[in-house]
Formats: structure tokens, sequence, C-alpha cells
């Protein structure tokens, strides 16, 4: 019979045992291995039965093996030794608290998924697992940050497949109780919760849920309550579902409702209030909106508290397509703004504005979350090198006139938390070749560009800890793979076949990611023929690992899978090839260390970082990857192989794929096989060895989650922090005002002439040719504006490429027409085509980017001819 009501019955801990719930509550144990080490020894069976997690192990274990444990000295010496190390690892100084004063007294940071543990699945993919690695980096270095995110009743799908091979989707209902979170109390004992004002005078009322991530606390919000209706109930049911208002009411919430949520903890706990607002991607963008009202409310006028929450606000986008950006009908963001909705004291056209795609090429009646996240924000970033690159392009209408590279979005390239990544395997040999503090720190804190101890590692111990970890995969793929098999209808009967699937000395390949189609899952079936060729092979046989997720709603990503699926099903390659459902972190912690390479085929330049690579990496696993995201920036043959690709823009897709398949065979035939199994003297591969210490190396340090973090302090929090507080409500209503009068007189502002000493179209090397220009600027001062020489080498078609951008000195006073006088040296330091203009931008101290109001004059075409001569 099916109950009608559901309780979490918790299990009364003797005295001796209490430190177990703490430690339970507080997520550390997720990346700590003695942590769950401990819990393991509580009940080994219950641990494995409940996948690793201490809170439902605590709701298992019987009562009689509670008092067992509370009697015994050895376990209680265990627990109080770790439960010491978590107090020590909350309070003690960290490496922000050995940094210089100046830095921000907290850190809200906002995103829509968070992938900390399977044990509380609020993530789809890569975003979210970005998300909690930075919180754990983070909390291991001490920042004070507060995460900010929604609670999903249902998370992410769960999926299996069907006999066919065609995706199923699942939605488990999530209870908050047996959840490793706790509920912020009001002072009377009632729950802390936030609510949003909605069109027809209703509300969307939202609990707020705490997770303790090591230091850092996570508010989670979950609109699943009494005092909504069932609409309202459903608004955090999943993530990334429901149609386009369930979406805008989501990123009302968490951005709206997660300032007000992070307001509430810092009154019911102390925190220090936030001084630097992350937005982790466009969909948390209306927090600064919030921000606003809250600055408005107080007194201050639009246009000042925007410049004051800009200064404090730093945007991250992930997305490196157009498509990727969550887009609104403008009339419908209206209806749920202004007097009969929220924020009430904006003005609905001004909330409209920050969103609209008022740009070349835009849609302007669509709200795009991402434009609004970089008008509310000072400060930007893309993920990766080249997608800071792809980043500027993409948004460079919101800056007319500049170059790409000079719009003002720069980039941090992420990072993984090695400690959550790096099999136990792995730490232990780390640990006994440098101890184990001096291990955890170069995994957490980092800093140092190379890992020479590795140098040390005997090639036997890390040929024997590869095949360990490739013996651990093979048993792992059998057991997913016998359970799948019987969701999709097989007996045991059946089943015989399985024992020999994967071989622990055949070369092991992983591929496991989302699957939308531009990560082209099925790129390797291009030439089913030359693949089956290279599993088979008789001497230097390959096997593949394949794992990933359509979204519910794209059936070309389905169509995907089943094909894979269907591949690997055929009796002949079975034993080479699988398929594995239902990827996620649980299922990740065990195939980046097992595999050998990690193989990664984007179309490029679609990958915005890439981090499953670097979490492969972490483990000796090399990557054979098209130089997309993070892979672009630290490839080194020395290290792994890179993909040719055929992106240009003439290229027929059909054709560019077939290219780029026919590479990456001849890449596993001509150069991945035969390394991994040439064998020199000793009866080891040196050379892939090799490869495996250089890997750890030189890429392991760069792609910590703690550099990350440190970077991510250093070049934004801090600057961020800073104009936060010179962004006083003066200052900021001054730099307002100074604004709006730049861009009223700006039409006014004019190159009017300009010319040079130079006198022939030749120069040598290290000449300095004077200039001078004569400008207008109409209304302004030159107190408003800075006159500048651009200048470098020339293309085919005059376009300046690696610019010097040199400042221009006023001389004298203005002529009978008003005009200025600028005068400066250009030193021509390059050979060979050479050329120079000259512009005027808005210059003011508080700007973080000259080129920030997107203003800016340059000469006309009849100051050009009169110009002076191009030097070549």
């Amino acid at each position: 019979m099916k109950a009608i009501r559901r309780f979490t019955v918790r299990p009364v801990l003797p005295e001796p045992l209490r430190p177990l719930s703490d430690l339970a509550r507080n997520l550390r144990w997720s990346w700590h291995a003695e942590t769950r080490d401990l819990f393991q020894s509580v009940d080994p069976e219950a641990w494995a039965a409940v996948g690793g997690d201490p809170v439902r192990i605590l709701g298992r274990v019987r009562s009689g093996r509670l008092a067992e444990l509370a009697g015994d000295r050895r376990f209680l010496r265990r627990l109080g030794a770790v439960a010491d190390d978590l107090d020590d690892y909350l309070t003690g100084d960290r490496w922000y608290q050995t940094q210089a004063d100046g830095l921000p007294a907290a850190v809200a940071y906002f995103s829509p998924e968070f992938g900390i543990t399977a044990a509380l699945p609020q993530y789809s993919g890569g975003l979210g697992i970005l998300a909690g690695d930075h919180l754990k980096a983070a909390s291991d270095l001490g920042v004070p940050l507060i995460g900010v995110g929604l609670l999903y009743r249902h998370g992410y799908f769960r999926q299996s497949l069907s006999r066919d091979g065609w995706q199923q989707e699942h939605y488990p209902v999530l209870d908050p109780n047996e959840l490793p979170l706790t509920q912020p109390k009001e002072a009377d004992g009632t729950p802390a919760q936030v609510s949003l004002a909605l069109p027809g005078g209703k509300a969307l009322h939202a609990r707020i849920w705490l997770a303790q991530v090591g230091r850092v606390p996570l508010l989670l919000l979950d609109s699943d309550v009494e005092e909504n209706d069932l609409g309202e109930r459903g608004v955090t049911d999943r993530l990334y579902g429901g149609g386009s208002e369930h979406r805008l009411l989501q990123e009302m919430l968490l951005g709206i409702g997660g300032v007000r949520a992070v307001r509430t903890y810092c009154r019911l706990t102390g925190h220090p209030e936030p001084e630097v607002f992350h937005t982790n991607e466009g969909h948390a963008g209306f927090l600064g909106l919030e921000r606003i009202a809250e600055l408005c409310a107080g007194g201050m006028d639009f246009d000042s508290s925007l410049e004051a929450v800009r200064g404090g606000t730093v945007f991250t986008t992930h997305t490196p397509v157009p498509a990727g950006i969550d887009r609104f009908d403008r009339e419908l963001v209206a209806r749920h703004f202004g007097p009969d909705a929220e924020l009430p004291g904006i003005e609905v056209d001004r909330v409209l504005r920050l969103g609209m795609e008022t740009y070349p090429g835009g849609e302007p009646n669509l709200f795009n979350m991402a434009v609004m996240g970089l008008r509310l924000a000072q400060r930007a970033n893309g993920v990766s090198l080249l997608h800071g690159q792809v980043s500027r392009e993409m948004f460079a209408g919101l800056w007319p006139g500049f170059d790409a590279e000079e719009v003002p979005i720069t980039s941090v390239t992420n990072g993984v938390h090695a400690p959550t990544w790096v099999a136990p395997e792995v730490l232990r040999l780390g640990a006994r070749q440098v101890g184990s503090e001096r291990a955890e720190d170069a995994l957490t804190v980092g800093g140092s560009e190379r890992w020479d101890s590795v140098a040390d590692i005997a090639d036997q111990e890390i040929w024997e800890l590869r095949r360990t970890l490739r013996e651990q995969l093979v048993l792992e793929v059998r057991e997913r793979l016998r359970v799948s098999w019987r969701q999709r209808g097989a007996a045991n009967a059946e089943l015989g076949w399985i024992e020999g699937v994967l071989d622990p000395d055949v070369l092991t390949i992983g591929f496991a990611r989302r699957v939308p189609s531009y990560k082209r899952l099925t790129l390797m079936l291009r030439d089913r023929d030359r693949l089956m060729e290279l599993l088979l092979h008789p001497e230097r046989p390959i096997q593949i690992v394949v794992a990933g997720k359509a979204h519910p709603a794209d059936d070309s990503g389905k169509r995907l899978v089943q094909e894979l699926v269907r591949f690997a099903d055929d009796p002949r390659v079975r034993h080479r090839v699988v398929f594995l459902p239902d990827y996620g972190m649980a299922m990740a912690q065990k195939l980046y260390p097992g595999c050998d390479v990690w193989l990664n085929n984007p179309l490029r330049p679609l990958e915005a970082c890439g981090t499953s690579g670097m979490k492969a990496a972490l483990n000796g696993c090399l990557n054979l990857s098209v130089l997309d995201g993070w892979w672009d920036e630290w490839f080194q043959p020395d290290f792994g192989w890179s993909i040719p690709t055929a992106d240009g823009a003439g290229t027929d897709p059909d054709h560019r794929d077939d290219i780029e398949a026919a590479a990456l065979y001849d890449l596993l035939e001509q150069r991945v096989t035969p390394r991994f199994y040439e064998r020199g003297r000793a009866g080891l591969p040196d050379r892939w060895i090799q490869m495996v210490r250089q890997t750890l190396a030189l890429l392991g340090p760069k792609v910590l989650a703690g550099r990350m973090v440190r970077e991510y302090v250093d070049r934004l929090y801090v600057p961020a922090a800073q104009a936060h507080r010179a962004l006083t409500p003066d200052t900021a209503s001054g730099l307002a005002e100074w604004k709006t009068r730049v861009r009223a007189a700006w039409p006014g502002v004019s190159v009017d002439h300009v010319e040079t000493t130079a006198t022939t179209a030749t120069a040598e090397l290290g000449t300095t040719v004077g200039l001078r220009v004569r400008v207008g600027l109409g209304e302004l001062t030159p107190d408003d504006v800075e006159v500048q020489v651009v200048s470098g080498r020339v293309d085919a078609e005059d376009r300046i490429t690696d610019a010097t951008v040199v400042p221009l000195k006023p001389t004298g006073t203005p002529d009978l027409e008003g005009r200025l006088l600028y005068e400066g040296p250009l030193a021509l330091d390059r050979t060979g085509p050479y050329g120079y203009t000259v512009r005027i931008l808005p210059a003011h101290r508080l700007l973080a980017s000259a080129a920030e109001l997107g203003l800016l004059a340059v000469p006309s075409e009849e100051v050009v001819e009169g110009s002076g001569v191009l030097l070549r």
C-alpha cells in the first residue's frame, strides 16, 4: 500500500558520536578521504548501498551498531581526530587570511546549478561542476564566499536506455530533509524565507536551505512551500525545465530572491555583507536589479545606483554561441516588473533597456540575460583565453567602434578541484613522494608552475598505478553495464558476455560530457570500418568508454546517443566499446582516473573551456583533443595530441566532420597506440610513461581550481571591491552625472586635423616621429577625455594589429574656434608595414576600461587624407 504522508526519521546519536552529525552536514566530506573512510567504517555494506552518503548512512545504521561504536575507543579516537581536523580547517588561517589588506569582506557567488557531490544532485553539466569546484577551492583558500542557487526538487533527470537505445528520463523527487542541508531559522524559530511579488497581487515564496561546503555557505531557494499556489510551488521543480515564463521566474527567484536570501543569512548569522557579487552566467543577472532597488529605496536615484552596483559586480560568461543565452520576450519581462509586480520603484523601461539587444544584428523585442549581465557589471570574463576572444567578438556590438580585442571582457581559465577529482591512489602516491601536507597544499593552493617532484617517481610505480586504475574502471564499467542492460529488459541469462567487456591491459579511451550537437559524440563513428579495425587490432587494440546525457527536449541529441548505443550493442565490438547511461559525478570520479586517453572533439571554437580533460590530466590521463577551450591554451606535444581542425568559414559541415574524423583515426593508428604498446628494455612503455609524467608535472599546477580562484581574487574581486568602496553615494552620483554629460556632448567631439613630422613613406627602426593633432571637444574639457595615438603593424587592408596605445598631451589654449592642440611622439619600434591613427575616448578615474561607455571619436575621411603617409 502507498503511504499518504512521508517523514524523515533521524537517529538519536549517542553522546560520544554526536560529532558524526556535524561531519555529515559539512560537505567537506565529499573531498576529504579520512572523513569518508570514517563513515564507511560505521557500516561498509550500508555505505555502499547509499552511494557513499554520510547523511543517509546515519539514517540507516542500526541502534545496536551505534551503541557498539559509542563504546569503541579506537573508533572514537578516529572520530575525534577527524572532527578536530574539520574544526581546524574551518577556523584556521588559510591563503586568503595571509594576503595584503584591501580584500573583499565577502563575495556572493550566484549560479543556476552547483555540482558539489552526487549526494546533492543540483547540476546538469560543466557549468554546475565548475560552480561546485569554485566553492570548494574558495573554501580551501579561505575566501569568504557565499554561494547562491536554487534547490530543484527533481534535480536534473536520471537517464536510462530503452531496449533500442533511446534515452529515457526519470525525475526522482528529492526530499530536502534527506539531503545534507539545514534550515536557517528566524529568531522565533520559523524557517527563513524570501518572497517575490507577482503580477495580479500574487506572490512567490521560497524557503532558504543551507548546504555547508567546507567554510563556504551555499544558500538554495526552494519554492515548494505551502504558502505558494500549485503553479508557484513548481517554479523550482526541475533544472532547465519548463517554458519561457517558468525559466523567467526561476531566474528572478535566483537573482532577486538570491540577494534577499544573502541579506537574510547575513542578518541571522553575522556573516559580513558581500562587497562583490559574482554572476556565474546570465541566469542570475537580475541580482543587479535587486541591488539597484535596494539603493533607490535608500534615497539614491536610478543612474547613481546603477553605477554603484556595477562597480561591485563581476559577470562570467560561459557560452560561445548566442543560441546558448537565455532570451525572453520583452512583453513577458515587462509584465513581471513595475507597479503591479516586482521592483515597483524602478520604471519598467529602465529594466527593459538593460537587456535589450540595441545593436546591429540584435533582436530589439528580446530581453537578453547575458547583455543585461554585461551592462550591470563593470568587470566581465570568459573562461579560457580563446573563449575570452570569442566573447569579445560575440558581444562587440555593445561597444561599437572598438576593435574586438579592446572589448572589456577578459578571461580567467577554468580549473578543477583536485581533491574532488584525483583518485585516492594518485593522492597517496603524491603524499608518499612529498609528504601529505605538501601534497595537499600543492593540490589546493597551487602557485607552483611545475610539480618537479613527479620526476622522482619510478617508472614502474607510475605504470602499476595506471594499470590499477584501469582495472578498477573495468570492474566499474561491467557493474554499471549489467545494471543498464537489466533496465533495458535483459535477463541475467543473456548477460554472461559482460564478464569479458574491456581488458585492464588494453589502451582505454574516455569520452563523457553533455550531448549537444557541437560536442560531436558520434564523430568517432564517421568511418565505422576504420574504427572497428582500431578496436579489434590484433596487437594494438583500443577500447572506448562513452557516457553522456542529451537535454530532454533535444531529440537530435537523443538520436546521437542512440546511434552510439546501437554501435556499442554490436556483438563484434561490445567488449571494446561501451555506453554508460546516467553520467554524473559518481561515475566521473571513476572514469577520469581509469582512462589512458581523454578524447574531446567539439566544433572549434564552440567549447568555452571543457574541464573534463583537466580532471583526467590530474590523474595522469593524456588528452587527445581539438585545440579548443583550455587545450588551445596549454597544449604541448610533450603531454598529449591535438586533432587537426578544418574550421575555415567555407568548409561544408559534413566534409569538415570527414576531415577531422580521418585525422582522429590517423592519430590513434600512427601515434597514440604505437606509443602505448611499444616497450623499452625493462618491459615498460617508457615514452608513454614520460608523457604521463609531463602531464602531471606541467599541466597539474595549471588546471587547479585553486589557481583559478586566486586569479579571480587578484584580477576581479579585489578591483571590484575597491570600486565598490570608491563608489559612495556621492561619487556614484558624480560618475552618473559625468556619464550623462559626456554622452550628451559626444556628438560635438571630433578629430579635426592630424599632421606628422615624417616626410616620406619610409623610416628607419628606432626613429621617433612627432605628431600634432587638433581636436574639437565641444562642451567637454581636456579632463573629460584622453587623446591617443594607436600604432602598430598593418595588414593588407591597413588594419592595425598588435597595437600600441600612447596618450597625447594638450598644449596651449583653445584657438578661436575652440579647438585644442595635442602633441606627442610616435616611436617606430617595429619593422615592416606600419601605421597609426588617432582617437578620442572618455576618461574618468572610476572607469574600469576606456571602452566602458562605448564612445570614441576618430578622424573623418577628409582628415585621414590629409594626415600624412602610411609608414612602410
